[in-house]
Formats: C-alpha cells, structure tokens, sequence
C-alpha cells in the first residue's frame, strides 16, 4: 500500500502553515508580554508531571537491577568506605558540637544574635534539559510542597541553582553553570566579594570584574555571600581553577569549578531561608518546622529584591 505523505501538496497546506504560524507566533507575545500565560503554564505542567514521572521509571529500574546484580566483593568495599566515612563524619561532628557550643559562648559575650539553622525539604531529579545552550532541571516538588520561585537548591556537595517556575508537583531549577544565572560570592579565605556567572558548561562558572590587584589565588573557595537576600551566606559554590593576569588590564580572567555535582547528582534539598527583618519571628517555631505562614511569607519575598544594598540583611 502507498505511505500517505504526512504533508500533501496543495494551496490547503500553504494556509494550514500560515494558521499555525500566526498561532505560535500569538502564543509567543503572549506569554512575553503577559503574566496570565504562567499559571496555564503552571496547570499544563500539572498534565505533564506524570509523564515525567513515567519517563524517570526506566532510570529507576535500571539502578535496582545493577544494585541487585552488583558483584558481592564490589558490595563489601563500598561498605567499608562507608563506613570508614561515618568515622570521618562521626569525628568532624564532635568537632563541630565543640566549635558550636564555644561559638554560643562568644556570641552571647558579644551580645550578637544566633545564627538560626535553615529549614528545608528534600527532593528529587526528574528530569534535565538536553537543551545544550541551558542548564535546567525538574525536581519532584512543587507549590503544595512549599516551594517557590527564587528558593536556593543544594546538594551535598555545595550550590546548585534557584527555582524558576513551579506547579503543584514539580518546580524547575536554573542551574549554577547556565550562561543566564549570576549571584554574589565572596572568598572563604579572605571576605573578598565577586559576582559568579554561569559558562553554559557544566563544569566552569566565570567570576566577573576581579581587580588585576586582587588577592585571588587558585584553589580559593568561594562561598554565598548573602548578598541581595535571595541566597544564605556561607553555602559552598565553586572553587577557583584558574587565574589569568594579562598585563596592561585593569582586570583579570578567572575561572572556577562548581562544587556541586549538577551532572550526577540526584537528590537535592531546597532551603527555606530566615526571613527579612519585616517579617515576625514567631513564624519560626522552636523545632524549625516549616509552617504555613512562613511559606507564605519567603513566597511573597521570592521577586523582591531591595534596591539599597543597606536594606539587605
């Protein structure tokens, strides 16, 4: 039997392409030009949610079958560092109560105010975008899970992006290394402040306008600076690689490496941060349960950004 041609000839299919053009192309200003378009986008990712969750079944399987084919020495290794890692751990944390407890102290003889630990909740990849000119990926939680656009990502290695759009079951995540995501650091080692922008590569970020002067050194980390209140300060966000004096510039090239895993990992926390000083205390309760009101609340915050550097806490 002949195949039917999936586009016949004919004046017909000249108008067809001409409707179907002028439809994108009205769906496109609108969507630019209209904050209405995000909550049927919201709604349509709702009918999408589900296949994402069937697309990432596959991958699931396929981790139980190699963990359930694995090799029994191969098992009896990782158990070993493992548990080898729980003693580094279980040693860095007794050093941590220490340093925490004489950290109270002299905070509470300065008269200074504690630094309140984060909430968060945890999630997990669905998806990410092969889209090579961006670096997105969908994470398993949404608006009905508290949260929000602008809530920082983790991972267990250091930052990994914000939350850019969310429906009620997912949320998609702008990612450090994307050419479009910037946000203040400072150096660990000194305090020295930069802005870090994404290369459009995964595995280097660019840090923008350093003085030729300036005491950067390679292997420098550079950490959240909190700054602009959209991050909390002192989270790990790359280390320096590379830095290129050329003579004759006021300023110098360099490079650095995200300290997150953003192309293994798979599990991720999102952070609900203190909020500002317009906001009440008692929306934080003793146990760092997240509440409603202060979902509301960081939800509210998420676009505003204060103009004067002063305002930020």
């Amino acid at each position: 039997m002949p195949i039917k041609p999936l586009f016949s000839h004919g004046s017909l299919p000249g108008y067809r392409l001409f409707f179907c053009v002028l439809a994108a192309s009205a769906l496109m200003f609108a969507d630019h030009r209209f904050t209405r378009m995000e909550g049927v986008r919201a709604q349509m990712t709702m009918v999408v949610a589900p296949v994402q969750w069937i697309v990432s079944v596959p991958s699931d399987l396929l981790n139980w079958g190699a963990l359930a084919l694995s090799d029994q020495q191969a098992l009896v290794d990782e158990n070993r560092r493992l548990r080898e890692q729980i003693l580094t751990l279980s040693h860095r944390g007794q050093r941590m109560a220490n340093l925490t407890a004489e950290n109270t102290e002299l905070r509470h003889l300065l008269n200074a105010a504690e630094r309140r630990q984060i909430p968060y909740i945890s999630a997990e990849l669905l998806s990410l975008d092969n889209d090579p000119f961006s670096h997105q990926m969908v994470v398993d939680r949404g608006h009905r899970n508290g949260a929000y656009v602008g809530q920082p990502v983790i991972d267990a290695s250091g930052l990994v992006g914000q939350v850019t759009a969310v429906s009620a079951y997912s949320s998609r995540v702008l990612l450090l290394a994307d050419a479009s995501h910037a946000l203040p650091v400072q150096i660990n080692r000194n305090g020295l402040r930069f802005i870090v922008q994404g290369a459009g590569r995964y595995g280097s970020v660019n840090v923008l306008h350093v003085p030729d002067t300036a005491d950067i050194r390679e292997g420098d980390l550079l950490t959240t600076s909190g700054i602009a209140g959209r991050f909390p300060p002192g989270y790990p966000v790359a280390r320096v690689t590379n830095v290129y004096h050329d003579p004759g510039q006021p300023f110098a090239h360099v490079t650095a490496e995200p300290t997150a895993q953003l192309q293994r990992a798979r599990h991720f926390l999102l952070l609900f941060p203190p909020p500002r000083e317009d906001i009440e205390d008692s929306i934080w309760d003793d146990s760092m349960d997240i509440s409603a009101s202060a979902i509301h609340a960081a939800q509210r915050l998420a676009p505003a950004v204060p103009a004067d550097p002063q305002e930020v806490r």
